[in-house]
């Protein structure tokens, strides 16, 4: 509980804080900017009498899929459309797959069940409730399947979706009770599955209300040693708050899970749908392709012709360009209009959140990251246009140069008073809990709308943890006709590695934060590591501009 209302408090107070944090920023953003952050990988295997399960994680996405294996046969869970990983892990096992089972109509990806279909003709098994598109093998709560000596059971668990269920499996040695639970979006480790993804069918609240009788009539009734495998962990947006570990059990949730500790449907309506972060919007998208059934896509096809370089490509009301190399090379030269999204980062959800569904996508990188790109965005159902920036090059074709800045070079413009607006695009909580100074907070899924707050003609600086989203907005305000939109140079971790001063939400023994004026009256001045005085005391208490919505 005390994780919970931190996670509240921290919109609303904040405190002084001096540079003792360290250089380095752990968010989810930042966790999936490894190397591997964008391939499959085991998480864990984990035995049980007669059969097992392995894990396997897409950082990017934050999806956890499985691999239930026993005596030579496997059921895959809730896989990602780019099935190879799971095939090869199969094979390694010396499992045969014999399905594929989805917990409900994912919104955040595409699935892999048409995939495996088409791989190896197996059954899709799914609720009787999924109004999919395709043939299935539907399943309720009278039915089974059998996996080598592993027998699976259903719970209609609505309330992420209407037709969200949860899979019990049971061992042959003890049919009574079950060994573990894969939960889908249902129920988290540390959360529950948001209930505002649909679009015009049902209300969140109805679903809210539908996921806590779930919890209460059924998913609290099972034995607390049950194991849980959720779809997702932290990061995801389908939900709030969850948690970095991949399993738990459902007496740990009792335990710990804070809405599970609502006093009534009332309040754990209010819980769950307090707070959210706006969805994606090519969720809906998905969501709508994984019921009528993703078509197939060839994975081994090479990449298609380049474009022509032309002047109308920078026009954005005809093209979306997205430029896929790291921030440096961006602001070095970049097509007129294009937006930096990395693809060292999570590209296919922000690919998703910025460039409308529909638009007429166009890639820009190298061939390997041209490639990378087209498949990795297979997963959210985007394709793309290509085009090298070599070839923008060699064609004469204008460039647009970014001009970043440096933390000690906005430091001492903010020092003198002669800063311009400097705005902050990460969450309202990121920014609350710590920023360096008195500085706009314009979120970047929706900066678009957002930007008509500011001037055009005005300067601005875009501030994020590690330049990949000030990168990304320094773009999106290029394609808005800004005329200087730079951005601050390895964001808010060069800040702090400068031994620059910043703002903190200061927390408290018991586990809340103290107001601003409650620490800041009497308390000296901040200091950076060098000995100069940070901002003065004056100007010390940040006023949150919070935008429309707020947090």
């Amino acid at each position: 509980m005390k994780r919970f209302l931190f996670f509240l408090l921290i919109c609303i107070f904040a405190a002084p804080f001096n540079t003792a944090w360290g250089a380095e920023i752990k968010d989810s953003e930042s966790a999936t900017h490894g190397s591997d952050a964008s391939m499959h990988r085991i998480v864990d295997s984990y035995a049980f009498p007669g059969f097992k399960v392995i894990q396997i994680t897409l950082p990017v996405l934050s999806v956890y899929s499985y691999l239930l294996v026993s005596q030579g046969e496997a059921l895959l869970v809730d896989p990602v459309r780019d099935v190879s990983f799971y095939l090869e892990t199969a094979k390694k096992e010396g499992a045969r797959i014999k399905g594929v089972y989805l917990t409900h109509s994912h919104a955040d990806f595409i699935a892999g069940h048409t995939e495996m279909k088409k791989a190896l003709n197996v059954p899709i098994y799914q609720s009787h409730k999924s109004g999919a598109g395709y043939p299935i093998n539907a399943v309720d709560e009278k039915s089974s399947v059998n996996v080598g000596s592993a027998t699976l059971k259903f719970l209609d668990t609505p309330g992420h979706t209407p037709d969200g269920q949860c899979c019990a499996v049971y061992s042959k040695e003890n049919s009574d009770a079950p060994k573990l639970l894969f939960t889908g979006d249902v129920l988290f480790v540390g959360s529950v599955g948001r209930p505002d993804l649909l679009e015009g069918t049902v209300s969140a609240a109805w679903l809210a209300a539908a996921m806590y009788d779930s919890w209460t009539d059924k998913l609290s009734k099972l034995p607390d040693d049950v194991m849980i495998f959720p779809a997702h962990g932290a990061g995801s947006l389908c939900g709030a708050n969850l948690s970095k570990e991949p399993k738990s059990t459902i007496g740990e949730e009792k335990k710990t899970n804070p809405y599970l500790k609502a006093k009534g449907k009332g309040e754990f309506i209010a819980l769950v749908l307090q707070g959210l972060p706006e969805a994606p919007q090519y969720f809906q998208y998905n969501a709508k392709m994984n019921r009528e059934g993703p078509p197939p896509v060839d994975w081994d096809a090479p990449l298609p012709k380049e474009l022509e370089p032309s002047v109308e490509l920078t026009d954005p009301d005809k093209h979306y360009v997205v430029d896929l190399r790291d921030a440096r090379a961006y602001a070095e030269g970049h097509v007129p209009n294009s937006v930096n999204i990395a693809a060292r980062g999570r590209l296919e959800t922000w690919v998703g959140t910025m460039v409308p569904w529909g638009s007429n996508l166009i890639l820009v990188g190298d061939a390997d990251l041209l490639e990378e790109a087209r498949h990795r965005l297979s997963r959210v159902g985007y394709k793309g246009d290509i085009i090298t920036m070599e070839s923008w090059k060699k064609a004469g074709s204008p460039i647009a140069m970014g001009n970043p800045i440096t933390p000690r070079d906005l430091y001492a413009l903010m020092r003198d008073g002669k800063a311009p607006l400097i705005v902050d695009v990460r969450l309202p909580a990121e920014w609350m809990a710590l920023r360096i100074g008195t500085i706009l907070n314009l979120p970047l899924d929706r900066l678009s709308t957002l930007s008509s707050k500011l001037d055009p003609e005005q300067p601005v600086v875009l501030v994020c943890n590690s330049a990949y989203r000030s990168s990304m907005a320094a773009g999106i305000l290029e394609r808005q006709g800004f005329k200087n939109a730079r951005n601050l140079e390895g964001g808010s971790s060069a800040w702090i590695k400068a031994d620059l001063p910043v703002y903190e939400g200061e927390k408290t023994a018991e586990a809340g934060l103290v107001p601003v004026e409650a620490t800041v009256e009497g308390s000296a001045p901040l200091k950076a590591k060098n000995g100069d005085e940070a901002i003065p005391k004056a100007e010390r208490t940040p006023k949150p501009v919070v935008p429309e919505e707020g947090c």
